[in-house]
Order: structure tokens, then C-alpha cells, then sequence
């Protein structure tokens, strides 16, 4: 029979697991019900109890079904413990005391000692079971009968039986007929049985036949609305109350009068019984599933109220991070989008045909009026400062906005001046007189003075506008002056072509560096935080564990499963807005995990980027993150810092 329950054992471990949570003190009265529940849920045998208020006839009904004098009766509130009758093949007790101490027995009397009321009236507080065997056909079926004390006593007992009756499949609810159903007996059987899913009961009244015969048939009358006013969820066909006189039923037991057992309406009572048992025994779980429900119900509130608090505190933690994260990607997106424009326009200039297109003549000219070094100042070199200063700029706004590592130099060096050796003059040109082979370091117009240099000069201008060809048969036709035009101009390309390279490759190494500049290391994660959510997902986890066992079994639960939170892992991870390292926070968090193109995600950045402002979308929307947000220090510091442009070289 206990292979039949083995379903269950998922079920009972996941109540303890889930319970485990609650911290609940032993002796706490919802600890008690779990450990009673989920060892009434494998248990094999089938309980009855008898339950009532003290010298209602509880042992005497029992004694009077076993056929003799197996329990202890007496006129004074006697069953000081609850009491199991089991099957045995002679009558015997066993007594289990709380060190673990067995004591047995032949017959009852040991009872008198271990399991009745002291002088005082008190329970003994070292005995923890009390068991006895009888050779009862019933009780060889599975069935077991516990006598519980009396209740509206002492606190002490009403706390054994309140606690015993969980455990009982069928719970016999003894009426006395001379004073029906009390406030007390109410609220015991609404508090005790119906509000924790206890409906298989069965009232038996006693004593009826102490009342005279206009008495019995006014109280058979309220004995019928009594039981019809609870529903007890009982085979169909069988009523919920019977009528015992308990002692008559005994003495005609005992002296073997079946007539008058008869009369005292043990035998309809017997028979009813044991037929309900025939029904209820095989379909066990039926009955006792619903005690589980109530059980269950009062966990997950107790989980719940240790899961919500924790829950908003994770989500409140997990918000404010996602938001400091969005506001820095929002930074680092438009920081790299300004950088990557800058450096776009840096590397567009430095590409040598723009370098020629723009430059070339007035180097030339300048090269040829001896002007080379005031050009390459006022003209090349600031031109390529401003440009550099577009392209530093983002990356110091990066190391001041996220500490990461500080921008290196950015350089790019001229080449040397240009060098431009005279050719030799032909014999036949009355232009100079001079010999040639002149190196020119500081300008040749001097040198040709006159109209011959202002020739040169004329020259470089028209031959770069012809687009002129290095072919040498064209070299001898032309002027003298054109030639030395033609190597000015060659020099200024050689001299350009030299920069443009140099400045590219020194480009190329730089935009490596910013991937170290422009990011941010996701913060470490407090150790607080950090223990609150692995309780947060331990407890989420128990709940959702309880919460499918209980759906196995068909028991349906008005809560619904969490989303149980991962792990938090973001050690050691970074966020660079560089395309093919995106990298979102934490993944499963509540934070985007998937970055669109750095070209579309961020706003358009002008042309020429102010210094230390952010477009103003960008800015309005950074701005409203901080107005619905709490600042912390860094955030206000990162804000402080937007606002606050700060020399970068």
C-alpha cells in the first residue's frame, strides 16, 4: 500500500524545501501542520479519529467498537495523549518517550501511567507516541483509530488535537445531545476542520438516551440541522450523522447482547463506517489534498512575503544600473559618433589628392617666394590643428566622462622642407647670367629676381592648371622657367605625399587607441545586492517548484509562477560603442541585448562639433533620464562634467 503514495514524495519534499525558506521555529503551529501534512501524505494507513470536548465518550465509543475495555475511561477528563489503535495480532502498548525510549508492553495498563491526565490535569511532557495493538478485523484492513484528549480544557491539548485531527482521514466529531453543539464545539469544527480543508466528518451524537422522549425528538430535530447545515464531502448515499449511546453500547458489547447493541446504534454506525472506509480507503489522496491546499496556500503567502519585498529591491537596484548604463551608452555612442565624424574629415584631408587639390599651388608659390615656412605655420599647420583638436577633443571628453584610460598624444610631424636644385640654364636663354645648380632651401624667387622669377611664380599656377605631364621631350621645349616651376611643384607633391602618408598610418594607429578611451567597465555588482538575489532565486525557485507539484496533483493555485532572475554576471565586462564590440548590460536584466548600428542608434553630429555639448535631442533626453531619476554622486559628477568643457591638449 505505500507504493501507492510514492507520487506524492516529489510533492512532500518540495513543501519541506519550500518551508525550509520560512525560517519557522519548531514549535511554531504552521511548521507542525507541514511536518503532519507531508507525513499524512505518505502514510499507508487510513486514520480515524474521534474527536470532541472532554467527557463527551470519545474512549467509551472507541472501547465499545473494539469490544472491550482497550482505552481508559473514567468520569474526570482522563486521555492525557493521543492515543493510535493499530492492528496487532494481541493486545500490546508501545511508548515512545522524547529521548527516543521504547517501552512495550502486554495489555493497556501501562496507559494508566503514560497517556491519562496527572493529578493536575496536565499531558506528560517526556512521552512522545503512545500505540495500541489490537487483533480488530477493522483495524487489520489499514485502518487506524486515534483517541485524542478532550478539547476546551487546557490549551496544551487543544494545540495535540488541532494538530492530530490534520492528520486523520476521517474525523468522528462526538456530540453530546444533552448540551448540542456549543459555541466552542462551532468554532472548533469551522477553525479546526472546515477552514483547513477537513470535510470528511461524521457526527455521532451521545447521551440521547438520558433525555426523555419529547427531549430526544426536539434535539433529533436540531441533531438533523446541525448536519445538514455542514456539507460533509462524504460517499453519496451515506449520512454525516448517526446516533451512539456510548456506554449502553459497551456494556451490551462486552456482555455480548447484540440486541442492545443494536438499540444503541453502534451496529448502523459500525456498518455505515466501515462501508464509508471501503469507498474513501483506495481514493485516499482525495481526502486528503484539500488539508495540503490550505497548507500550501499559507506557504506561498509566506514565501510571497519574502519574495516581493526582495523582488522590488533587485528590479529597483536592476533599474537604477540599466539606467546609469543607458545614460553612459548614450554618452559613449555619441562620443564615437562625433570622434568617428572628426576623424573621417581628419583622414578625408589627409588623403594626398584633396592634400594637392588644396595645397599644392600655394605651396608651390610660396616654395618659389622663399614664404615655405610662414605657409606651412599660418596656413598647413593650423588647419591640421583644428582638425586634430576636433578629433582629441571627443577623446578627452571620453577619459573625463569615464575615467577609462587617458588619450595619448596626437601628433602627426611635418616633413622636412621641400629641397629644389636649379637646373642648369641654356646658353641660348638670355634670361640669367648665372650658373645653375643653386640649391633652394629658402626660396628661389631671390635668386631669379626680376621678371624671370615672377615668371616662375606665373607658371606654377598655369601649369598645374593645364594638369602638366612629366614627359621629358616637353621638359626641352619648355622655358627655363617653367622647368624650375615644374620642380617647385614636383617638390611640393613629394613634400605632401610624405605628410599625407605619415599623417594616414599615425591616423590609423590613433583610432586603435580611442577603443581603450571611448568605453566604460560595467560596476561591480554590491555583495549585498549580490546575497539578495541568490536568496531571490532560491525562493523563486521553491516557490515555482511547489507550484508544479501542486499542479500534478490537480490542486490549482491562484498565484502565478515568477521569472525566476539569473545570476547576475558582469565582472570584467566592458561597453565600447565600436561596431562588432557592442555589448549590452546585463544580458538578462532587463537591458537591451541587442545594440543597433552605432551609425542609426545615435544622433547626427554637425560638421564641426562644439567643443563640449552634446546635440541638443541627445542633451534633452540625457536631461530627462536625470530629472526622473534620483542622482547618485557619479551620475551627478558625469552630469557636472557634460556641462563643464575643460582644455584636452
Amino acid at each position: 500500500m505505500q507504493q501507492q503514495y510514492e507520487g506524492y514524495n516529489d510533492l512532500v519534499d518540495s513543501l519541506k524545501s519550500a518551508s525550509a525558506f520560512l525560517n519557522l521555529e519548531q514549535k511554531s503551529q504552521l511548521h507542525q501542520e507541514i511536518i503532519t501534512i507531508c507525513n499524512h501524505l505518505v502514510n499507508p494507513s487510513f486514520r480515524i479519529a474521534v474527536f470532541g470536548p472532554f467527557n463527551h465518550g470519545k474512549s467509551t465509543l472507541l472501547n465499545a467498537m473494539l469490544g472491550n475495555r482497550t482505552l481508559p475511561i473514567d468520569l474526570i477528563p482522563t486521555t492525557g495523549a493521543a492515543i493510535t489503535v493499530k492492528y496487532g495480532s494481541d493486545v500490546r502498548t508501545r511508548i515512545m518517550l522524547v529521548d527516543g525510549t521504547e517501552i512495550y508492553r502486554t495489555g493497556t495498563e501501562i496507559l494508566q501511567q503514560f497517556a491519562i491526565l496527572d493529578g493536575n490535569r496536565q499531558m506528560r511532557k517526556d512521552v512522545a507516541s503512545v500505540e495500541v495493538f489490537c487483533p480488530h478485523p477493522f483495524l487489520e484492513t489499514g485502518v487506524e483509530f486515534i483517541d485524542l484528549p478532550g478539547t476546551n480544557d487546557r490549551d496544551e491539548q487543544d494545540n495535540l488535537v488541532r494538530e492530530q485531527v490534520l492528520s486523520a482521514d476521517i474525523v468522528i466529531q462526538l456530540l453530546d445531545a444533552r448540551k448540542l453543539m456549543t459555541l466552542g464545539e462551532r468554532e472548533n469544527l469551522r477553525d479546526w476542520l472546515l477552514e483547513r480543508g477537513i470535510k470528511t466528518v461524521i457526527f455521532v451524537a451521545n447521551f440521547l438516551n438520558l433525555l426523555e422522549p419529547d427531549e430526544q425528538k426536539q434535539v433529533q430535530n436540531r441533531l438533523l440541522f446541525v448536519a445538514e447545515s455542514f456539507r460533509s464531502e462524504l460517499p453519496p448515499g451515506f449520512s454525516n450523522l448517526y446516533r451512539v449511546d456510548a456506554l449502553p453500547a459497551l456494556r451490551a458489547r462486552l456482555k455480548g447482547d447484540v440486541a442492545a447493541a443494536n438499540s444503541s446504534g453502534l451496529a448502523a454506525f459500525e456498518t455505515a463506517l466501515q462501508n464509508i472506509v471501503g469507498i474513501l480507503q483506495p481514493n485516499r489522496g482525495s481526502v486528503r489534498l484539500p488539508r495540503l491546499q490550505a497548507i500550501a496556500s499559507q506557504i506561498q503567502l509566506s514565501l510571497k512575503a519574502q519574495i516581493d519585498p526582495i523582488a522590488i529591491e533587485i528590479k529597483s537596484f536592476d533599474d537604477k544600473q540599466n539606467t546609469k548604463i543607458e545614460i553612459k551608452q548614450k554618452a559613449a555612442n555619441l562620443i564615437y559618433k562625433g570622434f568617428t565624424t572628426s576623424l573621417g574629415e581628419l583622414r578625408d584631408w589627409l588623403a594626398l589628392p584633396n592634400l594637392l587639390t588644396k595645397y599644392q599651388a600655394d605651396a608651390a608659390v610660396a616654395l618659389a617666394e622663399n614664404n615655405f615656412k610662414v605657409w606651412q605655420t599660418n596656413t598647413l599647420k593650423k588647419d591640421l590643428t583644428q582638425l586634430q583638436f576636433a578629433v582629441v577633443k571627443w577623446l578627452y571628453q571620453a577619459y573625463e566622462f569615464f575615467q577609462e584610460e587617458r588619450p595619448q598624444d596626437f601628433l602627426i610631424p611635418f616633413p622636412s622642407q621641400p629641397q629644389v636644385t636649379l637646373p642648369s640654364k641654356s646658353s641660348s636663354s638670355d634670361d640669367l647670367s648665372e650658373p645653375g645648380s643653386i640649391a633652394v632651401g629658402g626660396g628661389i624667387g631671390w635668386l631669379l629676381g626680376g621678371p624671370v622669377g615672377a615668371a616662375v611664380v606665373g607658371s606654377i599656377s598655369y601649369l598645374l592648371n593645364k594638369s602638366i605631364q612629366k614627359q621629358d621631350e616637353q621638359l626641352a621645349k619648355e622655358s627655363y622657367h617653367q622647368e624650375v616651376a615644374k620642380l617647385c611643384i614636383t617638390a611640393i607633391e613629394d613634400y605632401l605625399s610624405n605628410f599625407s602618408s605619415q599623417g594616414l598610418s599615425i591616423l590609423t594607429e590613433y583610432e586603435q587607441q580611442a577603443e581603450k578611451v571611448i568605453c566604460f567597465e560595467f560596476s561591480q555588482e554590491p555583495l549585498d545586492i549580490t546575497n539578495k538575489r541568490e536568496k531571490l532565486q532560491q525562493l523563486q525557485k521553491g516557490f515555482n517548484q511547489l507550484l508544479r507539484e501542486l499542479e500534478k496533483v490537480k490542486i490549482l493555485s491562484t498565484h502565478q509562477p515568477y521569472k525566476e532572475i539569473p545570476k547576475y554576471s558582469n565582472t570584467n565586462r566592458k561597453y565600447s560603442p565600436q561596431p562588432n564590440r557592442v555589448q549590452s548590460y546585463p544580458k538578462d536584466t532587463g537591458v537591451k541585448q541587442q545594440q543597433e548600428n552605432t551609425a542609426t542608434r545615435v544622433e547626427s553630429v554637425s560638421q564641426s562639433p562644439p567643443p563640449k555639448a552634446s546635440p541638443s535631442g541627445q542633451k534633452e533626453e540625457v536631461e530627462a533620464k536625470f530629472r526622473d531619476w534620483e542622482l547618485n554622486e557619479e551620475i551627478a559628477r558625469m552630469k557636472a562634467e557634460m556641462r563643464s568643457p575643460k582644455r584636452m591638449f
